[in-house]
């Protein structure tokens, strides 16, 4: 066989280099024209909302209530999102992202009281995301360069995180649709709105773990004040006082709409005094134990004249002094404003 001449061997491998580059450019097509946009499902409701509950739209352009301080951190989800690269442009090219928060699908954008928190994908040794940037405008424009990251939205209690790869491109916009809605309690005493401070109350989903136990969302939230929230069934444990005075009730929370919840609570008004003879004088230091009767503990607390706010039922009130103990049994009742006296004997 005659040997090739130097301009054929020279286009035989012009068109390999062309093939092989026509078939890189399609598999990188293929692995952009794979990826799908999800977005996570609101909690599924499983149990009928409390009767005391109603539910109203809710507005997303009234000013943020004071809440708790949001999460700092956010765990990456199992959405991804790939912004594909442009045909012709550079691979180290940074692309513009624009980011968009939703109520609902269907809903109002998110203009005030957004949060938005940009992380590194990998995560250092220590196991957590390293945050890029924290972003309070509503719909922050981005330039980032190529590579993985995690974008958190929070809006309240309410959060939705997503995890982007860049690919370097054209402008894109990526919308965030946290089916979120509002909570609001209001807290009675019998049929009275119950004195300012006088109640707190946590928020708890409806989520168990292993052990039966909730998870707490919130702790020490003040009726009145608007919750924002996941769409989905949450638990609300309200306490009048600092002691047994507690109401548990279950809400659902739905997407775009305030859901109102009414919480009254039965309570009496006791104190407690240690005396040497009946309407004497309160001795200083005393402690006390507040229990039930078949002994379960209600509240312990030292003082000459402790008051706690107890759910109506029968209790034991048992006081120590100078090392000695003193036990007197009582019963209230709703509404009761009650002075339990122990006289040492």
């Amino acid at each position: 066989m005659p040997p090739q001449s130097p301009h054929i061997r020279r286009l035989s491998s012009f068109c390999c280099a062309a093939a092989a580059m026509l078939t890189g450019c399609w598999l990188a097509a293929s692995v952009a024209s794979s990826a799908a946009f999800s977005q996570q499902a609101p909690p599924a409701a499983g149990r009928p909302p409390a009767p005391t509950q109603n539910a109203v739209p809710l507005a997303t352009n009234v000013p943020a209530p004071p809440v708790a301080p949001e999460p700092s951190d956010a765990a990456a989800g199992s959405n991804t999102t790939v912004v594909p690269r442009a045909a012709g442009d550079d691979l180290a090219a940074s692309a513009n992202l624009k980011l968009l928060a939703f109520l609902t699908a269907d809903g109002h954008k998110i203009d005030k009281g957004i949060v938005w928190r940009v992380f590194e994908e990998k995560p250092p040794r220590a196991g957590k995301l390293k945050i890029l940037s924290t972003l309070r405008d509503p719909s922050p424009t981005l330039k980032l360069p190529p590579g993985d990251y995690v974008v958190n939205a929070s809006y309240g209690r309410a959060h939705l995180t997503r995890k982007i790869s860049i690919k370097g491109g054209a402008p894109v916009t990526e919308q965030f649709i946290l089916n979120a809605g509002g909570l609001r309690v209001t807290a009675l005493l019998g049929t009275q709105p119950a004195p300012s401070g006088a109640v707190t109350y946590s928020i708890f989903t409806d989520e168990r773990d292993q052990q039966s136990n909730r998870w707490a969302i919130m702790a020490n939230a003040k009726p009145g004040l608007i919750i924002r929230l996941n769409a989905g069934l949450y638990q609300i444990v309200s306490t009048y006082g600092d002691a047994n005075a507690i109401i548990r009730a279950d809400v659902n929370v739905e997407a775009g709409k305030l859901t109102e919840a009414t919480v009254a609570h039965s309570a009496a008004k006791v104190a407690f005094k240690l005396v040497t003879r009946a309407g004497g004088e309160a001795l200083a230091d005393t402690q006390w134990t507040i229990q039930t009767l078949q002994g379960e503990l209600v509240k312990l607390s030292v003082g000459a004249l402790p008051t706690h706010h107890l759910a109506p039922g029968n209790y034991s009130a048992i006081a120590k002094s100078s090392g000695r103990s003193f036990r007197r049994d009582f019963s209230i009742q709703n509404g009761d404003n009650v002075e339990v006296e122990i006289v040492q004997q």
